[in-house]
């Protein structure tokens, strides 16, 4: 098969760029073709705010390259990552025009909030979520801290949404989470459109032994991610079982003061990622406190993938990543309390600890391996492919708005 991946760089490298290329590796691997329109965002630099916030809603010029690359190597799926803000709607457009079917994967909610994450000041917000046109952002300034930069991303969406272009221009989306899926549901894109494909752990790193006594935190320490919550739980939970993290980010001073001043806590910062499977596969347990919605994090991938069980705040993706006494517990988001109580839980129930790491081994080996990506990822293809056969009238469908 002959796939094009379309996707938008941002001007810090993210997760989204890791699962593109870890896809078009898998799909290399399997025999098929990948081919790459990329831009990367290093180019708004140079661009004037007012022709970039055109080329947010339309860019004549990815519709015309786009039209041409499908035509000259005759592609027979177009897999958008991210097409914001310089690649535009107009992807879409471009592969409908060539008669060529459109998945478009939402590595976050772009298409129903300004800076897709329903995050304002550190905490969840659904404002934008049913407004057709998205005023809350622009008001709040929710995209680069800036009203003209969240109007230009508010304007997109409104007029795409008038034109239909989320429910007529792409053939299946991909939801990385079942919770994901409901919300994208909500914010009015077409049910029946959206499949959810998680990400996935390659290569293996294998199950660990559980043995080294220890809670382990492994990722970004900011505000949204529930490190004030999981450094006060451990004021309660220090002399029971030491707490390992790993990771920097704005609150590096404060996690540091932390491990000076909390018996038990340890601040290791930044860990290359063998590193971080070492000490996954040895860890009791992750602690994955954070207090918005999330994607799919990847660290909850690599816990199963090393049989590790996860005490995780029940919101966004990890309530539905995460089977309560299977793969981990719940807590509720920000609530102190409640996570010394299910770390305890935990800590008195070693039995059941040790199915738990089983359980979630075969979470991972079930789910989110390579090959059953795979296997998903190639029947979206072939859904898609079979529900847009080419027109006999040679009518081009799809014009230039």
């Amino acid at each position: 098969m002959r796939i094009l991946f379309v996707h938008n760089y941002y001007q810090v490298a993210g997760g989204e760029d890791q699962i593109l290329q870890a896809e078009a590796d898998l799909l290399e691997l399997h025999g098929h073709q990948v081919y790459r329109y990329t831009v990367h965002n290093d180019g708004i630099k140079t661009t004037s705010p007012l022709v970039l916030a055109g080329k947010t809603v339309w860019n004549q010029k990815t519709y015309r390259s786009l039209r041409s690359l499908i035509r000259e190597q005759e592609i027979q799926v177009v897999h958008c990552h991210n097409t914001f803000p310089l690649i535009s709607p107009s992807a879409y457009y471009a592969a409908q025009a060539e008669q060529v079917p459109v998945v478009q994967t939402c590595h976050n909610y772009r298409l129903l909030c300004p800076n897709a994450l329903f995050l304002r000041e550190g905490r969840v917000c659904e404002a934008c979520l049913t407004q057709f046109v998205p005023w809350s952002g622009v008001k709040h300034a929710c995209y680069r801290g800036s009203r003209a930069a969240s109007g230009a991303v508010a304007a997109m969406l409104t007029l795409h949404r008038s034109l239909g272009t989320w429910t007529n221009k792409v053939d299946a989306y991909i939801a990385l989470t079942d919770f994901a899926r409901q919300k994208l549901v909500q914010g009015g894109l077409p049910a029946d459109k959206i499949i959810v494909k998680p990400n996935f752990v390659h290569p293996d790193p294998g199950i660990g032994s559980g043995q080294g006594r220890y809670a382990l935190y492994a990722g970004r320490l900011s505000q949204e991610k529930g490190i004030a919550t999981l450094l006060e739980a451990w004021r309660h939970l220090g002399d029971k079982i030491p707490l390992k993290i790993v990771g920097d980010g704005p609150l590096s001073s404060l996690v540091s003061e932390a491990a000076q001043q909390i018996p038990g806590i340890m601040w290791l910062g930044h860990q290359p990622l063998e590193q971080v499977y070492r000490l996954l596969q040895a860890a009791a347990f992750l602690v994955f406190p954070s207090e918005w919605y999330e994607g799919q994090p990847r660290i909850l991938l690599e816990a199963f993938a090393t049989g590790t069980p996860v005490v995780a705040s029940n919101l966004g993706s990890m309530s539905s990543l995460i089977t309560p006494h299977q793969t981990g517990l719940h807590f509720q988001p920000g609530d102190i309390k409640d996570l010394v109580v299910q770390v305890e839980w935990l800590l008195n129930n070693s039995d059941r600890l040790s199915q738990m790491r089983q359980i979630a081994r075969k979470e991972f080996e079930t789910t989110y391996t390579a090959a059953a990506n795979y296997d998903q990822l190639i029947n979206i293809y072939a859904k898609v492919r079979d529900n847009r056969l080419p027109t006999k009238t040679g009518l081009v469908v799809g014009s230039t708005p």
